[in-house]
């Protein structure tokens, strides 16, 4: 039987060929593959987040889509359209890009209102309707976005209830100094590209789901889940000043998030139960995206991971037991 850091490995290790370091990041894409979430991917541009996803798609073995969000794009280029055929006079489905595996929602914030909402009911229900009829999606099926944090010229914010739906937002950083001198290194050549064969399967991927609901969530952790969830919503409360820090908190869809996100972790790195400990890793890529900063806090130069991080630390952890 394939254990969690085994199964890890083997897909690190492919993954490596083309990615250089983004060792958490790569971990907690992982997580969200083994835990049925989206992911959103925050950077800047050149830090390869298009050539990650790519490689995790090919690593994986699954069927890998690519749509470029842009200005004009349409609801129909992503979930497809009826196309009338002369020799039947019928109307059929023809799918879009969103009929894959892993769709690389390349640049999300450049696409309009309508495109965006296109999307929604593909990653909450796992289906979309075309001509009226509903259309199953393949599994597994994920969403993997990205999106550019300081370009805002032709781009949307996305809106909350689509940002809910990402089990992750990941910050994806600068490289340190010996990553970058590797990756000169080894692809300063114009010819040569990284070749990635498949280190698993979709149908692996869904058996391997059935060991992460194994791994135990004690009474204890799971009221620490729902501590810090809710701890966000307490923040929208003014103080006796006036002063809040959030417009509104975490929603349910996040104490989901983390005790799903916990179990993927725990199984990923060969435990069976979930610790406090691992929740406060997963904690900030669950919920930095679900909370509304006030204008008060972007003033005071609060950030959302500062308020995740001050939560984290009012919240009591449960003894082990």
């Amino acid at each position: 039987m394939i254990t969690g850091p085994t199964w890890s490995q083997k897909l690190r290790d492919e993954i490596g060929k083309a990615v250089i370091g983004q060792d958490a990041v790569i971990e907690r894409m992982l997580v969200a593959l083994l835990a049925n979430g989206h992911v959103l991917l925050e950077g800047m541009p050149g830090l390869a987040k298009t050539l990650l996803i790519k490689s995790l798609g090919t690593a994986l073995g699954v069927q890998f889509e690519r749509i470029q969000f842009t200005p004009d794009l349409l609801p129909s280029d992503v979930v497809g359209t009826m196309i009338f055929q002369p020799k039947t006079g019928e109307f059929t489905p023809h799918r879009g890009p969103i009929f894959a595996n892993m769709v690389l929602a390349d640049e999300i914030n450049r696409a309009p209102a309508k495109v965006q909402s296109a999307l929604l009911e593909a990653m909450q229900e796992r289906q979309v309707t075309i001509g009226g009829h509903t259309h199953p999606l393949p599994k597994p099926f994920f969403v993997m976005a990205t999106q550019n944090p300081v370009e805002q010229e032709g781009t949307y914010p996305l809106p909350e209830a689509q940002v809910d739906r990402f089990l992750f937002k990941l910050l994806v950083r600068y490289p340190s100094l010996d990553e970058e001198v590797t990756m000169m290194r080894r692809w300063g050549q114009v010819t040569k590209s990284p070749a990635l064969t498949a280190a698993s399967s979709g149908e692996e991927l869904l058996g391997l789901r059935l060991e992460v609901d194994q791994v135990h969530v004690s009474p204890a952790v799971e009221s620490y889940i729902l501590a810090l969830v809710r701890g966000t919503r307490d923040l929208t409360t003014p103080d006796t000043k006036g002063f809040r820090l959030l417009t509104f908190g975490a929603s349910p869809r996040a104490s989901l998030a983390l005790f799903q996100a916990g179990r993927a972790l725990a199984w990923l790195r060969g435990h069976d139960f979930v610790s406090p400990s691992l929740l406060q890793e997963v904690a900030p890529d669950v919920l930095r995206h679900r909370i509304g900063l006030t204008y008060e806090a972007e003033a005071a130069e609060q950030s959302a991971d500062s308020i995740v991080s001050q939560v984290l630390d009012r919240t009591p952890v449960p003894a082990a037991s």
